[in-house]
């Protein structure tokens, strides 16, 4: 049960284009089919004959189907796209976590890609590029106009070819050129260390194959450090999704055996489902529990999630899990919000569409998608504020974004003020010299989060937030 359904942050330029996404691969479409609207297709057969016959120069046919078939399915939401034989192929090897790309993870902005974090150690991590970073153009490319997809298409390539971006940068107000070699992105998912004696911190950056079996050799190296630890940090900020059945044994290493960690629900009976803390809902074709070496104390130990607007799809169904069974306290802001599951059906021996088919609910029933998890206790960035978190993009932002199916959305009135005060600050900031407004590194000893996580492990004083505050999902004008 637990190996159809995959989450993917399909954010990652080499892993896969697009924005944050769940999905579930069936071999097989429904049986059953609503009855066709023989008008409107006809009308449909009346465009393309007339495109045909009229249209200033030859068309191609098959790219006027495929362009009928993307446009028909990206118009139902930010998530639900058709697959061609290249995109299908990567995103396969996105979930391996190996892949030839720049290394970025990405979204879209006003019609621009906008870099949402380097993946670290990548060319784009060497060669300076930024979050918040506005891409503009791809070689000699404008990227205004473009699909996301035609954008990452036109900068994967070749190991050891060049492609050339032309960045904009707000917080500097310039544009400049950088040239990145493209290389095979060998992603590591999990970071950790022992912070300070007693304390042990541990970073998932994505979910991929190996992530389970990188966090238990983690937490594993942890425990030999210091056999008496009194508390770990799950880091799960920017940690834009991956696959489910990972997600799913992360929060079971925490867990009581056998609780409900995420359900999904939508039309059809193979969308509605419960995975629990078992393992065969997450141990994979092995056959073996990966979690059966981890210390025992790993169940009773007092926990810190670290998450924030880069929180997405599987880190949430985590956070959510452990959140709900107050197995944790979830620390930071507010996560992206995106909780729905898109499933691959095949069209043809190399294509194939991905379609959003359910959403999925924390333990407790609450829907995700559109409002994300709210932490339990809000910490800022950094012991000065979080003074641009209104101009940071979650699911609710997303054009033809799917509601959560539990009421509906409500404007948030102060929304707008917001943005216009983080305008005013960035503005401000972009004066400082560059240095100053370097973000310190997660995990160091110059992490505010980290450290605030740390005190609220020891029973200490907590510095909560003095702007963050739970941002209600808004309904978009049409």
């Amino acid at each position: 049960m637990g190996q159809k359904l995959k989450i993917a942050g399909w954010v990652a330029l080499g892993i896969v284009a697009g924005a944050l996404t769940t999905v579930s691969l069936q071999t097989g479409a429904r049986s059953a089919m609503a009855p066709l609207p023989l008008e409107e297709l006809q009308q449909l057969s009346a465009v393309f004959g007339l495109i045909k016959s009229d249209y200033v120069e030859p068309v191609d046919d098959k790219k006027l189907i495929t362009d009928a078939i993307s446009g028909m399915v990206s118009s139902l939401d930010p998530h639900s796209a058709y697959f061609d034989k290249k995109a299908f192929k990567e995103f396969r090897e996105g979930t391996s976590g190996k892949f030839v790309g720049v290394g970025i993870e990405i979204t879209q902005e006003d019609g621009l890609v906008k870099v949402m974090s380097p993946i670290e150690g990548s060319p784009a991590f060497r060669a300076g590029l930024k979050t918040n970073d506005l891409i503009t153009k791809i070689d000699d490319t404008a990227v205004k106009g473009l699909t996301l997809n035609e954008a990452v298409k036109r900068m994967r390539g070749e190991p050891g070819t060049k492609v050339l971006l032309t960045i904009f940068r707000k917080e500097e107000g310039r544009t400049f050129p950088v040239t990145i070699i493209r290389e095979e992105i060998k992603q590591l998912s999990v970071r950790g260390k022992l912070v300070e004696p007693g304390y042990g911190w541990v970073r998932v950056s994505q979910f991929q194959e190996r992530t389970v079996d990188d966090f238990v050799k983690k937490v594993n190296e942890i425990y030999k450090q210091d056999p008496k630890i009194k508390g770990i940090v799950l880091d799960l900020r920017n940690d834009p999704g991956g696959l489910l059945n990972a997600a799913v044994a992360i929060s079971a290493a925490f867990l009581p055996e056998n609780v409900t960690v995420v359900s999904t629900n939508g039309q059809t009976a193979d969308s509605k489902q419960v995975l629990k803390a078992l393992p065969q809902d997450y141990q994979g074709r092995s056959g073996a529990d990966p979690l059966k070496s981890l210390p025992a104390g790993l169940k009773k130990v007092p926990v810190v999630v670290l998450v924030n607007e880069g929180s997405a799809s599987a880190s949430e169904i985590v956070a959510g899990a452990l959140q709900d069974h107050k197995r944790a306290t979830i620390m930071g802001s507010q996560t992206f919000g995106k909780g729905s599951v898109q499933t691959f059906r095949p069209l043809g021996p190399d294509t194939g569409l991905k379609i959003t088919t359910s959403r999925y609910y924390t333990p407790s029933g609450k829907s995700i998608q559109a409002k994300g998890i709210v932490p339990d206790v809000m910490v800022d960035e950094t012991a000065e504020g979080s003074p641009f978190a209104a101009l940071r993009t979650r699911e609710a932002d997303l054009e033809k974004h799917l509601g959560s199916g539990q009421g509906e959305e409500q404007k948030d009135g102060a929304r707008e003020k917001a943005r216009e005060e983080a305008l005013k600050r960035l503005e401000e900031e972009s004066r400082k010299p560059v240095a100053e407004r370097k973000a310190p590194e997660f995990g160091s000893d110059k992490d505010f989060q980290l450290m605030q996580a740390i005190r609220q492990l020891k029973g200490q004083s907590v510095l909560v937030s003095k702007t963050l505050v739970e941002r209600k999902p808004e309904t978009k004008e049409e």
